[in-house]
């Protein structure tokens, strides 16, 4: 599968928007001079603008900003991926600047919808200062968690498609939004961790330096773990001609704690690149040796 196609099409999608807004501006703009005589002022009041002159100026309000924040957005992205053409990014410059512009989208859409229904956005935002505060009291953790989210996008601290972990939690990024991070755990869930939750607690990201090194975790029962050597034989014998493995480097496999009736294990391997889907493909392959091995000798000793 194309792991391209879906950015190709959300691009796509965003240049087709792009257009259509230029396209509509350019029709209000001949049918007002066109058209002039609609958009006179109010004939009852020769201060207050007529109705379809209420409606231009709203739908300016929203599409004239729109279109030079896309603009900015098509350069900076541009600018960004030519920069970069020649080493590896992580996304994150363009997932911000995406929301920024979602984000000051929304602004002139909500400002637009007052101008709409003949309320003066400046008077609007004077008269409600106290009722804005308690607004931003009342909408503290969402703004903060806003605020930790743009920290995020324009760092390279994560990303999409990492592999974190949080607390007992972990799985892999798959959504960076204004309030939450995404991510998809083990058992196929999707988590949704506060982006506050960044800086204020503990947060593990295994894909932050990205390494040909990984590491294969499993657990077997107390009685079969006493074979560890032979599990380690018939792990180097299955895995020696791997070609996705790095042959020179030494393969150990560790005790890492042993409980009433089972034993953990850990064995670090060098993969011959640093992509996570090899790194996960090799581990599946590796568990699946251990669980043959299991059932050998678990048929062994009932035998």
């Amino acid at each position: 599968m194309n792991m391209d196609y879906p950015n190709n099409k959300r691009r796509s999608r965003q240049i087709l928007i792009f257009i259509l807004k230029i396209v509509i501006a350019g029709i209000l703009i001949w049918s007002q001079v066109q058209f002039e005589e609609i958009y006179a002022l109010n004939p009852e009041s020769q201060r207050a603008r007529s109705f379809p002159m209420q409606m231009l100026l709203a739908a300016y309000t929203f599409l004239i900003p729109s279109i030079i924040f896309s603009i900015i957005r098509f350069t900076f992205i541009a600018i960004y991926h030519a920069r970069n053409a020649n080493r590896a990014v992580r996304g994150n410059f363009v997932l911000g600047v995406n929301r920024l512009t979602a984000v000051a989208n929304s602004i002139c859409a909500i400002i637009a919808m007052m101008i709409f229904f003949g309320i003066n956005p400046l008077e609007f935002v004077t008269s409600l200062t106290i009722v804005a505060m308690a607004i931003a009291v009342t909408f503290r953790d969402y703004i903060t968690n806003m605020i930790s989210g743009l920290i995020i996008m324009f760092s390279d601290q994560l990303s999409i498609g990492d592999r974190i972990r949080v607390g007992n939690q972990q799985g892999r990024i798959i959504d960076i939004t204004l309030a939450n991070i995404v991510f998809q755990d083990e058992e196929d869930d999707m988590v949704m961790v506060p982006n506050n939750m960044v800086f204020t607690s503990t947060l593990t990201n295994h894909s932050a330096h990205p390494s040909s090194l990984f590491a294969v975790k499993f657990e077997l029962p107390l009685d079969i773990a006493i074979e560890v050597e032979l599990l380690e034989t018939a792990l180097r014998e299955s895995l020696q001609a791997h070609p996705n493995l790095e042959h020179g480097e030494e393969m150990e496999l560790k005790v890492v704690e042993i409980g009433k009736d089972y034993v953990k294990y850990r064995m670090d391997l060098h993969a011959v690149s640093n992509s996570n889907k090899l790194h996960r493909r090799l581990e599946n392959e590796i568990l699946k040796e251990v669980l043959k091995f299991e059932q050998n000798a678990t048929a062994a000793k009932s035998v």
